[in-house]
């Protein structure tokens, strides 16, 4: 199954402690963190990689190569400017052979089993799977509504703490969907999701309930680094 994982973020709220590296490659216990990301994946059988790449993205190449000592295959699609999420898939097209594949942001590890997205879009015949975390204020995120597995509403701004449904930021999508994206900056979760709903596309919900970390800033980057050191992640 084939991966692009979006690496071409600046980074600046984790500049003061990473400053000299793309986020992705902060160092946790002496390895970049998407190593760790990429042992996850290859536990669920992904092994075929695309890195989305900008700030600083030939350290990530120059690392990880081809590959082949990490036991993948890894490619690498630049961005000449900053792109925007939906923006940095679209300009990855060309790597892209699977009629369906994982979308992941690069700094983000959430510990889950991948073939369940699968399994729901196989059911449901969607164009695009979500994976959906809970939280007990959804106040401080954009939310997400559903009815029962379908999403309904998407970064929707809730002035209540309450707990509810927000996006884990992991997607396994149709490549099909490719050719609504606009060839500029584009926002997956500001511009297309909503667009696609407002559709009518049928687009499901996987709530997973695993370890969930966003390494974006600095006391969660620390988080990580204790984590690793007292859970062997």
């Amino acid at each position: 199954m084939q991966a692009l994982l979006l690496a071409g973020g600046l980074g600046t709220r984790l500049r003061s402690v990473v400053n000299d590296r793309p986020k992705p490659m902060a160092l946790v216990e002496g390895k970049p963190f998407l190593e760790y990301l990429l042992t996850q994946l290859k536990k669920n059988d992904i092994t075929d990689i695309i890195f989305a790449v900008g700030y600083k993205g030939s350290m990530i190449e120059e690392y990880f190569g081809d590959g082949s000592k990490f036991g993948i295959k890894a490619e690498y699609s630049y961005e000449k400017e900053q792109l925007g999420t939906a923006g940095a898939i679209k300009n990855a097209a060309d790597f892209i052979k699977d009629d369906y594949f994982f979308v992941l942001n690069a700094d983000t590890y959430y510990n889950l089993d991948y073939s369940r997205l699968v399994d729901m879009k196989e059911n449901t015949a969607s164009e695009m799977v979500l994976v959906l975390r809970e939280v007990s204020d959804k106040s401080r995120y954009g939310s997400v509504s559903t009815d029962g597995d379908r999403v309904t509403g998407f970064n929707e701004k809730s002035e209540e703490a309450v707990a509810g449904l927000i996006n884990g930021g992991i997607y396994y999508m149709s490549k099909k969907l490719l050719g609504d994206i606009p060839d500029r900056k584009c926002s997956l979760e500001n511009e297309m999701i909503p667009k696609w709903l407002d559709e009518e596309m049928i687009i499901t919900a996987y709530v997973n309930d695993g370890y969930f970390i966003d390494i974006g800033v600095p006391e969660d980057y620390f988080r990580f680094q204790k984590d690793v050191r007292e859970n062997n992640l």
